[in-house]
């Protein structure tokens, strides 16, 4: 796409392909990803366009442009979510257990977190919720306590930034908002806990162990709650 516009001006078309890409990818696509694929543009055009979509979907009223995961999608709107699932009829294997979500909210405040760790705060066991959210990808395995029996160590993934919509662990809200927003209680020993300076930077999810091996080396069961 050859034009006479200035550096950091993004044409009417780029700008259209910018949208295209980011609503045809089924993940959040990354600045990175943008500049790769429009590789013959400067890259400050397409950032450019990237804002210029930002301010085009401020003023749309049933579709927002949000950035989430350390890239960009085009989302409906929250108010409407309701609708959207009238449409979908939300698959029920889609949803979390109370338990499971209040283990998920545990390991996002305090990752990463051991199994029994986990159990503390929540006064029961965890193992097989864990087992669940391995399963849907929400959490996985960072590595392993430098303590006795080496017990794994689990955080949360991409995937979780992408189903509750945020940037990066740093925009995790309150506790307490977070656990009125999913409709649970949240377990006594999380409620004065804030997001740990130390806190694994989100990665990619390869490298890691599977369920199965959580499987075979700490008996993953069902729900014992």
């Amino acid at each position: 796409m050859n034009d006479d516009r200035h550096p950091g001006v993004a044409s009417a078309e780029l700008t259209a392909i910018v949208e295209a890409l980011i609503f045809a990818s089924p993940e959040p696509i990354t600045p990175r990803m943008l500049y790769r694929l429009l590789a013959d543009e400067p890259k400050e055009d397409v950032a450019a366009a990237v804002e210029a979509l930002r301010t085009d979907y401020n003023q749309r009223p049933g579709l927002q442009f949000v950035d989430v995961a350390g890239g960009y999608q085009i989302v409906t709107r929250p108010e409407l979510h309701e609708w959207v699932r009238r449409l979908f009829h939300e698959r029920s294997t889609l949803k979390l257990t109370v338990q499971a979500l209040e283990t998920l909210a545990v390991i996002a405040y305090k990752q990463p977190i051991t199994a029994v760790e986990i159990s503390e705060v929540r006064g029961v066991n965890t193992a097989g919720v864990l087992g669940t959210l391995l399963e849907r990808h929400l959490v996985k395995i960072v590595g392993r306590r430098s303590v006795v029996g080496r017990p794994f160590l689990y955080a949360t993934t991409k995937e979780f930034l992408i189903r509750f919509g945020l940037k990066d662990l740093s925009d995790l809200p309150r506790v307490e908002d977070m656990a009125e927003a999913l409709g649970f209680d949240p377990p006594a020993g999380l409620t004065e806990i804030t997001p740990r300076d130390d806190m694994l930077p989100l990665g990619d999810d390869d490298g890691n162990e599977t369920v199965s091996d959580v499987a075979s080396q700490e008996s993953v069961s069902g729900d014992k709650e």
